[in-house]
Parts: C-alpha cells; structure tokens; sequence
C-alpha cells in the first residue's frame, strides 16, 4: 500500500496475533504501562506529519524486553471536536493493526503491543515509521482530521507523570451520559471494531451501557456514526422494548442477528445469565459466577493473582471473549458498574460477592450504601471458604437467599429423606449455573475448567460443552483418595 514503510499496510493484517516466540519486543500491557490518547486542537496549534518520541527509540531495544509505551496524537481540522476524540482514539486498534509486524489489543491505560522479530528483520527499527503509517491511515479514513502530530513516550518516568492527568481526561469522558438513560433515547450505537479478532460480536453501546473496552459511551457512538457514516460505530435504531428490566429490544435483536452472521438473535443488555451480551476481549472487567455460593465476582485486567475460585484474569478471559454468548463469564467496561442498570436482571449490586480492592475503591461512591461493606476484596477472602465466612458474617443478601432455597427444598421434598450434604466446599467449577444454564433457547459452548481436581496424572480435568442444550439442577464435584 505504502512503498516508503519497511513493512506492508493492509486489512489483511487485522487479526495478527504475535506469540511470544515471534516477538521481539512488547510495549506496555499488563505487565507494564502505557495509554493512548487523542485530542482535538486549533489549526494553528498543528504541524501536520510531525512525530516526537521522548525515551529509547526501537533500535535501542533488545529482543525479548518489554517497554512502557504511550501514544498521544494531537488532531485539527474545521469539523474536529472534543466530542470526536474518543472515537478517533480507538480506531488507532482498527489501524495500527493495519501494519504487518504490529499487533495492538485493547484501549486507554490498557494497550498492550507486540512488534515480531519479522518486522524488526525486514528493517524496522525505529517506532517513526509506524507513527507516520497510523497517521496516514487516520487522514485517508477520517478525511475531516486535516492536521494531525503524534507524540510517542518510551521513558517510564515521564508515562507515570502524565498518567493522573490522563486519567482524569478519561473521567470527565465517561461523566457524561450519568444523566441519561436508555428510555430517554430512541437511538442506541453498534460498534464492530473488533470483529477482525471476535467476528461474531456486536458491541451495543447505550446511555446506560458503555463499550466493552470502556472507550466509547453512547454519545461517543453518536458523534462517530454522525461524521463517519460507513465506520465501524453505527445506529441501531432500539425498536420497541421486549424487557424493560433485562434490557431487551426489538431492534437490537435484529442488529444482533445480521451483524453476528446468526450465531445469536437476543441480546438482554443489562442480564448477566440469560441472552447475555457478548464479550470480545478488549473488555476492561470480567465477570464470573461462583455457583457454590450463588454470587457473581469481578476481577480487571490489572489483577494478577487467582480469584477464589482459584482463576486467573487471564485464565477467564479465554474463555470470556471471541464474540460468544457465554452463560456464566461476562466482559464490561468499567463505567458500567455506575449504571443504575449493571445487571438489572440478576440482582444488581445485590449479587456482587467479591472484587480487587483497588477495582472497588475505584468504584465505591457508585456502590449502594446497604452492600458496600458485604462486598468481599482479596484483604477478606481468597478462597470460597473464606469468602463464605465473610459473607455470612457480614450478612450479605445472598445469605438469606441461601436460607430460602434450602427451606422451599425441605419442603418440596416433604417426608423424603433429605440427600446427604454436599462437601463444605466443593471444587469450584466455573462457568456453571445451577438450575438455569443455559435459558430456554440458548446454545452454550462453556469450557468449565475443575480447579483443584487431578486427573491422576497431575494435568487436571477440563470439560468443554460445545453445542448442548443443558439443565443442571446442582453440580457436586468431590476429590475421593484411592
């Protein structure tokens, strides 16, 4: 496409995965940091094509290290406006993976960035070209962006002192729309930006919802199908409402049918179980039901360490994304925990048990009062053991809830010997739902990895259910020694 890059430009390249074994080089991610950022400036504040890089260059680096990276691009043009800065921020995903040699995942203070040891030997070896590509890119798909600078920063230091700053600018993008709620609208956004890497999957973006990576709110959506009609953020006309608590529309169901090439035909925005919405794997937060305690836990990408249910970010992150309805794991954004909708269908806050510290602190003036201090972090519980405990003695909705179910079960079975009780704490199998995996109608394809568990072999046991229609009245899975 580009004869003066060392390195061929393509669509064909969306979708590039970089292992570990073909990389030479990472830029932020989880185990580092970085952001990216765009904002709008006057005309005169501009100079077109200019590129700044404050820290190493690449041909400073040495094969297999891992850098901070941000990336900050300054854009001008007649129809340029704040409003656009969050749209034109996340196509950098759509076209940095537009570059051979270059894979980009996620958003915000999330990036993360693999360079393979292909491009480096073809002759990249300084991050100039890939700037000056990106900014071509954005110019010939987003003709109202007239001027555009980019500013790249390898030096930690500097990344850690612009981050505040950053962050804040994030903040004050996603106050927005906390007055504004999807009855108060007809018009709700689609973005399929990343169906080169989940090809069946639909963001839908409301008042209420934000996207999945957390990038783009409803107004976001709004300025973006408005100046950029045949992108990839799009209207979606919400047609009338099939279920006011679940989230459930006419016209978004339709949408979900055509834009998922039929792999699914409902969508309950706000539930959590039934017709969930579907997770690429650029979400912020993941989502995972306990079905021992009957709770659902959240964990964020900047947590490392195993949940109690003794998995990882990671590990639940494969199983979440791909563009699936998958019962029992969840991806959001994290603006969505402020929605006076986070899943309506399912409890609410009322459900939530467990989540990282820092992802609570962040999100505690959103929290309800009544349940702030029964949410469990990982100073409480690590374990379902201890997480049970905490629960009880901090008398969390879902303990009365246990007490019901039991009682409504010793009824029903009225002078039948009651089944002996399950061990305290049985190996925690992900994913499953007693009782109500998957709702009438639904398709699941739920891995559910058995922590805990030896096969005899010490590799574990990993159940996949492909294509099955299941009802689970309870699952009970005990370790017995030969």
């Amino acid at each position: 496409m580009a004869d003066e890059f060392p390195f061929e430009l393509s669509p064909m390249f969306e979708g590039e995965r970089i292992r570990k074994d073909g990389m030479y080089i990472e830029l932020a991610g989880p185990k580092s940091k970085g952001f990216e950022l765009v904002r709008a400036e006057g005309m005169d504040e501009v100079e077109d094509g200019k590129f700044t890089l404050i820290g190493p260059d690449l041909s400073d680096m040495n094969e297999g290290e891992r850098h901070p990276f941000a990336m900050i691009y300054r854009i001008a043009g007649e129809a340029v406006e704040p409003d656009l800065e969050a749209i034109v921020e996340r196509r950098n995903h759509d076209f940095q993976n537009y570059i051979n040699g270059l894979m980009h995942l996620n958003q915000r203070y999330d990036i993360w960035l693999r360079i393979s040891k292909d491009a480096v030997e073809k002759g990249l070896n300084s991050f100039e070209p890939l700037a000056k590509a990106t900014m071509m890119l954005f110019k010939n798909e987003m003709t109202f962006i007239e001027k555009m600078e980019a500013l790249y920063i390898t030096d930690a230091d500097e990344i850690e002192k612009r981050l505040p700053e950053i962050r804040a600018i994030y903040e004050a993008r996603d106050a927005r729309t906390r007055d504004l709620h999807d009855e108060d609208v007809d018009t709700f956004y689609g973005c399929t930006l990343c169906q080169s890497f989940a090809p069946t999957n639909v963001c839908v973006v409301t008042p209420d919802r934000v996207s999945l990576c957390g990038a783009i709110n409803w107004f976001d959506g709004r300025a973006a199908a408005k100046v950029d009609p045949e992108g990839p953020q799009f209207a979606i006309e919400k047609g009338k409402c099939i279920d006011p608590v679940g989230g459930e529309y006419e016209g978004v169901n339709e949408v979900a049918a055509s834009s998922s090439q039929g792999e699914y035909s409902q969508i309950k925005l706000h539930s959590f179980f039934e017709y969930p919405h579907t997770s690429c794997g650029c979400f912020e937060v993941v989502g995972f039901y306990i079905p021992e305690l009957d709770i659902i836990a959240w964990v964020d990408r900047d947590y490392a360490d195993p949940v109690p249910n003794g998995l990882t970010f990671a590990n639940m992150a494969g199983q979440t994304g791909g563009g699936k309805q998958v019962v029992g794991f969840l991806g959001i954004g994290i603006n969505y925990f402020r929605s006076p909708k986070f899943i309506a269908a399912d409890g609410g806050w009322n459900r939530v048990g467990w989540m990282p510290k820092h992802l609570k602190d962040r999100v505690i003036d959103d929290i309800p009062g009544d349940i702030v201090d029964a949410i469990a972090t990982e100073e409480d519980a690590t374990d379902l053991d201890s997480l049970k405990a905490f629960l009880i003695e901090k008398k969390h909705p879902i303990v009365a809830e246990w007490k019901t179910k039991e009682e409504a079960k010793v009824k029903e079975a009225g002078t039948k010997t009651p089944a002996a009780p399950a061990a305290p704490v049985p190996a925690p199998v992900a994913g499953v739902m007693p009782g109500a995996l998957p709702a009438a109608g639904m398709t699941a394809g739920i891995p559910m990895p058995i922590a805990g568990m030896s096969s005899g072999s010490g590799g574990g046991i990993k159940i996949i259910l492909k294509n099955a229609k299941i009802n689970i009245e309870q699952v009970i899975v005990e370790q017995t020694e030969e």
